[in-house]
């Protein structure tokens, strides 16, 4: 699994987390079953581990949206986007918006990826 896909299955877990009662171990192995991937797990882990902190800085930077009126695919990528702005350093700003913004197109549509992009772009350095 590569890191786009990592990414991808990253999001369907991390939905999943957010619409039905799982154990972060229980989503895990219903996406990739016995399949192993570092990066996939640090990435659904680190987000679930975070996720109060990472809400908090979402809802400081939302003009005229309450995080809980997102749409859940926005919400769930802003959330894995944000993780990795803020807790991990292994991609530069740029791949990781540029991933959000796919993916929020991959699984919503091409409104979302501009709202991802604006939201986003209030968190990196490259304003």
């Amino acid at each position: 699994m590569n890191r786009r896909e990592a990414r991808e299955k990253a999001i369907q877990t991390l939905f999943q987390l957010d619409n039905i009662d799982l154990s972060v171990d229980e989503a895990i192995h219903y996406i990739v079953e016995d399949e192993k991937n570092t990066f996939y797990e640090q990435l659904v882990r680190g987000t679930m581990e975070n996720r109060d902190e990472i809400d908090g800085y979402l809802t400081e930077q939302l003009e005229n949206w309450a995080l809980d009126r997102l749409p859940k695919i926005e919400r769930t990528v802003l959330r894995l986007a944000l993780y990795e702005l803020k807790y991990d350093d292994q991609a530069p700003e740029r791949v990781i918006v540029n991933e959000a913004i796919e993916l929020s197109k991959t699984f919503g549509d091409e409104k979302s990826g501009r709202f991802v992009n604006g939201v986003l772009s209030k968190f990196t350095t490259n304003q």
